[in-house]
């Protein structure tokens, strides 16, 4: 017996039968073994994706005529309401109800889930394929009955005949595939981009189980719901954070109203494809609004702004888990994502806009993160150019790479309006930030079930446009209240820290000045209710010789490293780049094998479709950072790596000219930390 099933000794007494069913081949030598057994208790419902969801059509908006039917039923909708405005509650529930009826009435339903997504791996059983499996396996069941010369030879045609049929129905679906990708790369770019990013993905499998907080295994949905809802309501409500404050409300100079112009440019800019809310107003809703609709919207959000209030939908949050690694049954493995609702975020939108003037030029010039003109690079550049420096000059960098536990999720709301306060944003405006987090709360989703609501008390709203300016803020209050003499000279400039957002640097000239500094940060962060991290936070040395660093948090002392991953780039205590450019070439060669069945060698798609393909996903995973390199034998050896790869991807062989490795120019234009300009790139061989 070689094939068998097994069961527990409980489960024993419940089996019926067990035999091998001979229909179903599954290889030459193996027959499908087949148990039945009759359990009398209920079996617990387990969590699952629905086979079908029935959906509106949004995607019809982007058709004239259906975008005008859109907007006439919603002007009809726009001049039934009461012309006196009534409050927040009731203005938002007309606005909510009328723009989702109009688009199910102007767009229509659709099903879709299971068997009906276009998987090209499905869509080659066909009525052909069909007719051909059932035909090879009557020949097998006629020549199991007969074992005759005749009846095998009809079986061994049968297989031979339907191996074909299933062969040229699957090239012909993957052909079809490529063929439909070229033409949404022609006229529908997002649905093209969209398809690129799933066939990089791949498969992503959902866990119908997960532990307890005691550590037992739940598998019905009930219990994972609830599991999910107390993981998300204790992440996101530390126990030893200050509790919020109302803020005062003092004088401000913000005009009385909200335009008609701010709310116009802040939708035209929303991002379409993007999840809905809990109130599933999609972002082609709002892109389709004319101008009745727009007036609709801006007149909501000069409720919410004059009365400083804004409705329940826009103060929650659907919190979805996502997946990072580990084991997928363990919560912390995940991180969740929140999505708001997409005219809370207009509104939010609009008053970013109006806190920015007022608090960034009183930023540091440290902080680059979540600021115009700025990015990781200004702080990668400046940090290996004070690495390279020292090293030159034989002057030791000590390091320390400050990491915040939770940072956004962990911001006191009432230390925070003290900080706005502080930074000029006061009256009407700082009301109105107060009021989208007044009556915070969040629920989870998980596949197709929801959580009952749990209010949020801590923290910055995750998704929403405002908190990035609002968490610079907060940060740059600690960065200044923590400054000190400390520091490496660099020219003219004296650097002691490095910050992007939540990523910390630290830099003092010795051991004892680092500590100085990392004190008097730690020391802040405390006492604005944030907490470093003493199990991520590390330091690290730069210097001829092995120099030790011991620095400390409270009693904790910190492990000092040879290597550090700051902002995406690998920098080590010999300031050298060589482990990072292999780092980018693994990452690259990653890329191209996710992405080679599927773009590389599918001849339907056209030689600029697939170099766009490698503009944007394959060389930026190759030269991120590369403004950081020396030109050298190695980074040349990158540079052709590049190059022929591109020809790959266009369809040309890789050609080399005598002895040249560099097809692919990188230059770069040094100046003074701070600022830096980018890479020109030029192909010298095309």
């Amino acid at each position: 017996m070689i094939d068998l099933v097994i069961v527990s000794s409980d489960l024993r007494p419940h089996v019926l039968d067990t035999r091998v069913k001979r229909g179903a081949e599954l290889s030459t030598n193996h027959h499908l073994v087949v148990s039945w057994i009759r359990l009398r208790r209920g079996m617990p419902d387990r969590l699952g994706r629905p086979k079908r969801i029935v959906r509106v059509c949004w995607e019809c908006l982007a058709d004239p005529s259906v975008r005008g039917v859109f907007n006439s039923h919603l002007r009809e909708r726009f001049n039934q309401i009461p012309r006196e405005v009534g409050d927040i509650e009731s203005e938002w529930t007309m606005f909510s109800t009328s723009i989702v009826d109009t688009a199910i009435r102007s767009c229509g339903r659709k099903v879709s889930g299971a068997g009906r997504g276009g998987n090209p791996r499905t869509q080659w059983w066909t009525l052909e394929v069909r007719d051909a499996v059932k035909l090879k396996k009557e020949s097998y069941r006629a020549w199991l009955a007969r074992r005759t010369p005749e009846a095998g030879e009809a079986y061994r045609r049968a297989k031979r005949t339907t191996a074909v049929v299933v062969s040229e129905a699957k090239t012909r679906v993957w052909e079809e595939f490529g063929e439909a990708m070229e033409k949404d790369y022609r006229t529908a770019s997002g649905k093209f981009w969209q398809t690129v990013r799933r066939l990089r993905r791949g498969k992503q499998l959902s866990a119908n189980t997960v532990y307890g907080g005691d550590g037992e295994l739940l598998v019905s949905t009930g219990d994972i719901v609830r599991r999910w809802k107390e993981y998300f309501e204790d992440l996101l409500n530390p126990t030893d954070t200050p509790s919020v404050e109302e803020p005062e409300a003092g004088d401000s100079e913000v005009d009385s109203f909200i335009t008609q112009a701010e709310v116009t440019e802040v939708v035209q800019q929303l991002i379409g494809g993007k999840a809905p809310g809990v109130d599933e107003i999609r972002p082609e809703y709002l892109n389709s609004l004319d101008v009745v609709g727009l007036s609709w919207l801006t007149r909501l959000c000069n409720i919410a702004w004059r009365s400083g209030t804004v409705p329940l939908d826009w103060a929650t949050g659907v919190v979805v888990p996502l997946f990072k690694k580990g084991d997928r049954r363990v919560c912390s493995n995940y991180r969740g994502i929140t999505l708001l609702s997409l005219p809370g975020k207009v509104y939010s939108r609009v008053l970013e806009r109006r806190v920015r003037p007022l608090v960034e030029p009183q930023i540091q010039e440290e902080q680059c993160g979540f600021r115009p003109s700025r990015g990781t690079l200004d702080q990668l550049y400046t940090l290996h150019r004070v690495l390279e420096g020292s090293w030159e000059f034989a002057q030791p960098v000590h390091m320390c790479f400050v990491d915040l536990e939770k940072a956004f999720d962990r911001v006191p709301r009432g230390i925070l309006w003290e900080v706005l306060w502080e930074y000029g944003v006061r009256g009407p405006l700082l009301r109105a930030v107060w009021s989208l987090y007044n009556r915070s709360r969040s629920l989870g989703r998980i596949a197709s079930c929801k959580s009952d609501l749990f209010p949020v008390h801590v923290g910055l709203r995750q998704g929403c446009p405002l908190s990035p300016v609002l968490f610079i803020v907060f940060m740059d209050r600690i960065s200044r209240r923590s400054q000190g003499p400390e520091g490496v000279r660099f020219g003219n400039h004296r650097i002691s820290s490095l910050i992007f957002a939540d990523d910390v640097v630290l830099l003092a000239s010795s051991s004892l000045d680092l500590q100085h500094a990392l004190g008097r940060f730690t020391a802040e962060c405390e006492a604005a209710g944030m907490r470093v991290s003493t199990s991520k936070s590390e330091a690290m040395v730069l210097d001829r010789k092995k120099v030790a660093c011991t620095i400390q948090v409270g009693r904790e002392v910190l492990p000092q490293v040879e290597e550090f991953k700051y902002l995406g780039v690998l920098f080590t205590s010999e300031g050298r780049m060589d482990r990072e450019i292999d780092r980018r070439i693994g990452a690259a060669a990653a890329v191209m094998r996710s992405m080679y069945r599927s773009v590389v060698v599918k001849k339907e798609l056209s030689r600029k479709a697939k170099l766009s393909i490698y503009q944007s996903i394959y060389a930026p995973a190759l030269t991120y950072g590369h403004e950081l390199w020396v030109m050298t034998e190695r980074w040349a050896g990158a540079s052709w790596y590049l190059a022929t790869t591109a020809k790959n991807y266009s369809g040309m062989l890789p050609r080399r000219r005598g002895n040249s490795t560099s097809p692919l120019w990188i230059g770069l234009v040094r100046q003074g930390p701070g600022r830096c300009h980018h890479a020109q790139m030029a192909h010298m061989d095309t």
